[in-house]
């Protein structure tokens, strides 16, 4: 079985295609000031001509479907839902906090992804490893990373995606000791592990959705009014 990803969720924008048997067969990503809208069908195309494939050869596409940009999502989704319908493949879509917590196989604390929603303010949620499995403990949630780090102080957590990046010095200040990080090159989301977390799910096209967890700009302004 081959599997395309597409993860346009955040900042970052990654593809790839994985076989169930070889595994990653190839995955392009991109950290720069572009829009996905740009990128994404170039990067697709590419990774077929580089790995000799063609999108008659996938069998499923997996997709990120947030939390993070509203509109990076969008993108993403609509790209993934385009193709799977044009070429009736299967189509399953992942968490992206459960993509940037598949980055890490440590398996001596708990693991934390924090996605950046700016202002002080994150995307999150907590995993661990049980019998070599990652398991989601905690609610997928957005607020005050204040508030969520007081919570977390006493627990000996591994901290990683832009969000652990960006406030490493605020999760320091108040975990102390037991805020450890990952590599910078762990911290960002990619199409591979979405891939893989994928193998065994599927989801239904015309049902699945986004995951926003909050509100828009264009939402909370029209709130205002």
């Amino acid at each position: 079985m081959l599997i395309l990803g597409i993860d346009t969720s955040t900042n970052v924008g990654s593809v790839a295609i994985y076989s169930d048997v070889k595994g990653t067969l190839g995955e392009i990503s991109i950290n720069i000031n572009k829009t996905h809208s740009e990128n994404i069908m170039v990067m697709i195309d590419y990774l077929f001509q580089l790995t000799g494939t063609t999108i008659n050869d996938i069998d499923k596409i997996a997709v990120s479907i947030g939390p993070g940009s509203f509109t990076g999502i969008r993108i993403g989704v609509a790209v993934a839902k385009g193709l799977a319908s044009a070429t009736n493949c299967k189509i399953v879509g992942i968490n992206e906090l459960d993509i940037i917590a598949g980055n890490s196989s440590n398996n001596d604390c708990f693991i934390c992804p924090i996605i950046d929603a700016r202002k002080e303010r994150g995307y999150f949620s907590t995993f661990k490893y049980e019998d070599s499995n990652l398991k989601q403990v905690g609610d997928y949630e957005v607020g005050e990373l204040k508030e969520f780090l007081e919570k977390m102080k006493d627990t000996k957590t591994l901290y990683l995606g832009d969000g652990a990046l960006k406030y490493r010095s605020l999760i320091s200040e108040i975990t102390k000791d037991n805020g450890l990080f990952a590599e910078k090159s762990l911290c960002l989301p990619r199409a591979s592990v979405l891939c893989e977390l994928s193998v065994d799910r599927e989801d239904n096209l015309y049902t699945m959705e986004p995951i926003y967890l909050s509100k828009s700009q264009a939402e909370r302004e029209k709130e205002k009014i």
